[in-house]
């Protein structure tokens, strides 16, 4: 029987804060419009459904990639628990896991739709979900013809924070469009680094995602290229929130510690590429939180 820490597992807590960056990173744009007002529940709202995407697309991807022997291999390279490839959980109840939350995602969407007026942004959620499920379910899944990171981009990065800051503004100023770039780029390069650890294996299953297609070398010249300048991006948008000075002083230092390529541009491979993966991850939310803190500052 499966144990609730191995479901935990399987939802992969280490990719969840770029779901919450994306959020912080549109709170800082909304935060950055001085004359804005932001409604606390339509935060926990957007931040609700991104997580419950963001944790259908681990369970779905579980799934598929279990039921078509993808993982069976992977499971030599570190990373995640895999429930079905490694048999910890039936097949039917990680696609149910993976359906009750895109179920729960929508709900919570529809509500957030319905509170706030903006009805445009039921088509993206009607595109965001099933784009969730192709990505390696179906017959033809596009993250098996490496356009993976493609869909990590839009949905992760400008769905996200356009949307989120439109909910709270009724508009898209320019920071918010800087903002939805550079996440979706940091975003990216998480997928990116958890597919050169993979790509051994990838080949192996036919699975041709944007690192097989690249090959290692080039694959890790991209990862370093996406968070650089993914940060820069982003950090371009702090200019308009406060002096300068202060921007440098908060958002240097922590760049300076993402971009250090920690072996990517070396031989790191399996278990080393999965620090590099959790460390990008975190150090895309500890940028975000910096970037509503000088948004904060700068509104007052």
């Amino acid at each position: 029987m499966t144990t609730a820490q191995q479901w935990l597992q399987g939802a992969r807590p280490r990719t969840l804060p770029l779901a919450i960056a994306p959020i912080l990173g549109a709170a800082a744009a909304v935060y950055g419009e001085a004359t804005s007002t932001p409604h606390a529940l339509w935060w926990l709202m957007c931040a609700a459904v991104a997580l419950l995407l963001q944790i259908g697309v681990n369970y779905a991807n579980d799934y598929s990639d279990g039921i078509r022997g993808t993982d069976a291999e992977r499971i030599k390279t570190g990373g995640p628990i895999r429930l079905v490839g490694q048999g910890l959980a039936e097949p039917r109840l990680v696609i149910r896991a993976a359906l009750l939350s895109f179920l729960a995602a929508a709900v919570v969407g529809a509500a957030l739709v319905g509170l706030t007026g903006a009805w445009w942004l039921l088509g993206v959620g009607g595109l965001a979900i099933p784009a969730a499920w192709f990505y390696t379910g179906g017959s033809r899944p596009y993250g098996y013809a490496g356009l993976g990171e493609v869909f990590v981009f839009i949905f992760f990065g400008l769905a996200a924070v356009l949307g989120t800051t439109f909910v709270q503004l009724g508009s898209l100023p320019g920071s918010a469009w800087l903002i939805a770039i550079g996440e979706g780029l940091l975003a990216a390069s998480v997928l990116m680094v958890n597919n050169i650890r993979d790509i051994a294996t990838d080949v192996n299953n036919g699975k041709r995602t944007l690192a097989v297609r690249l090959g290692d070398r080039a694959s890790r010249i991209a990862f370093v290229v996406m968070v650089s300048v993914g940060f820069a991006v982003a950090g371009l948008a702090a200019l308009g929130f406060g002096t300068w000075w202060l921007v440098l002083a908060v958002l240097l230092p922590i760049t300076a510690i993402a971009l250090r390529p920690h072996g990517v541009l070396g031989d790191a491979r399996g278990p080393q590429l999965v620090k590099v993966l959790v460390r990008t991850s975190r150090n895309t939310l500890i940028f975000s939180i910096l970037l509503l803190m000088l948004a904060l500052i700068g509104r007052h």
